[in-house]
């Protein structure tokens, strides 16, 4: 199948090559209430998950819980700043920003954030984190080692995923509901461009292939774009699941990921730099929407549970969000089939 939108192609609709990846194990979290973002810390072989009200640390070595990060209500994600020992929490019931000892998952302080606190991402160049709040259309940038708020920088619309580029001196977010990615510079602290992703509407997932200047977007109308960074134009775009809410990239195998609420993963390899194909849908499970790579070991984790049956809607009134089991949580592992190639 071959779609064109805005004079881009949409490439690779069909899977053309061998299964990259497949099911390797569970690891259970347990405990109530729902779940977001999640991160590795390939260094120190953690894995950070978002969980209602605080963050769970597991144990990548040995695929269990080494402990848990409280007082997060509302938590949404957590990132590490490794050279300073520290992660940082985006805790949305309280528009706040925790700073966390990694040593001890002892919370240091609290910094103030914008309404909603969402995504948040660690820019190692100039040491600072970015704290997205969804509903406050801004970003809080707070200073890693002093925890002190260095500029709040006013966004167009609300902002979902974001990534760094360091050595680019830039910062990507996603606007949901501008269908555009804000480009900020990490000196001036503020946005020099916004980029259009037509045909790609409703932004979540972002990753970034730096080496070849790439972005991917999971949108909404279920597509992955692909970006020139150097330019801002979408060079390709693929077909992915529904539900989209997170993506990553895995550059020693040049392959993208998009996990979908829907119960798959959409994994792309970038055959050039202009082009992207579907070489695997893998089957996850429903609600599985976000995720988090380990480029040590190149295992994808996406956290899923069990749903009770939604209740009938009333007439004329949209159907709730199925609850979730109680003590059902839990971490899907997936991994490359034979030895990863580039």
């Amino acid at each position: 199948m071959l779609v064109i939108g805005c004079g881009v192609a949409c490439l690779g609709a069909t899977a053309i090559a061998e299964d990259l990846y497949k099911f390797l194990k569970e690891i259970p979290i347990g405990g109530e209430g729902g779940w977001d973002i999640l991160t590795v810390d390939a260094a120190t072989r953690r894995l950070y998950l978002s969980h209602a009200t605080k963050v769970v640390v597991v144990d990548l070595a040995q695929n269990k819980i080494a402990g848990e990060i409280a007082d997060t209500p509302g938590v949404h994600g957590f990132i590490v700043a490794p050279e300073l020992q520290r992660g940082f929490s985006s805790n949305a019931k309280e528009a706040k920003a925790s700073v966390v000892d990694l040593k001890t998952l002892h919370t240091i302080s609290k910094v103030e954030t914008g309404e909603n606190p969402d995504a948040l991402v660690y820019e190692s160049h100039q040491g600072e984190v970015y704290v997205f709040n969804h509903t406050g259309k801004s970003a809080t940038v707070i200073n890693g080692k002093d925890a002190s708020v260095v500029a709040t920088i006013p966004l167009e619309g609300s902002p979902e995923f974001a990534v760094a580029d360091g050595s680019g001196g830039r910062v990507y977010c996603n606007l949901e509901d501008k269908n555009e990615v804000a480009v900020i510079d990490t000196a001036k602290h503020e946005v020099i461009a916004s980029w259009p992703l037509a045909p790609g509407e409703e932004p979540t997932g972002i990753a970034l292939d730096a080496v070849h200047h790439r972005l991917f977007v999971g949108c909404h109308n279920k597509l992955m774009a692909m970006l020139d960074t150097e330019t801002g134009k979408v060079i390709a775009t693929v077909p992915i699941g529904a539900g989209v809410d997170g993506c990553a990239f895995d550059g020693a195998m040049q392959v993208a990921f998009a996990s979908c609420g829907d119960g798959t993963t959409t994994i792309v390899k970038e055959e050039t730099p202009e082009k992207l194909t579907v070489t695997q849908t893998l089957k996850t499970e429903r609600g599985a929407r976000t995720m988090a790579i380990d480029p040590k070991t190149h295992r994808i984790y996406l956290p899923s549970a069990q749903f009770e049956p939604p209740p009938s809607p009333s007439p004329g009134v949209l159907p709730a969000r199925p609850k979730i089991v109680p003590n059902t949580v839990k971490l899907l592992v997936y991994g490359p089939i034979g030895t990863p190639k580039p």
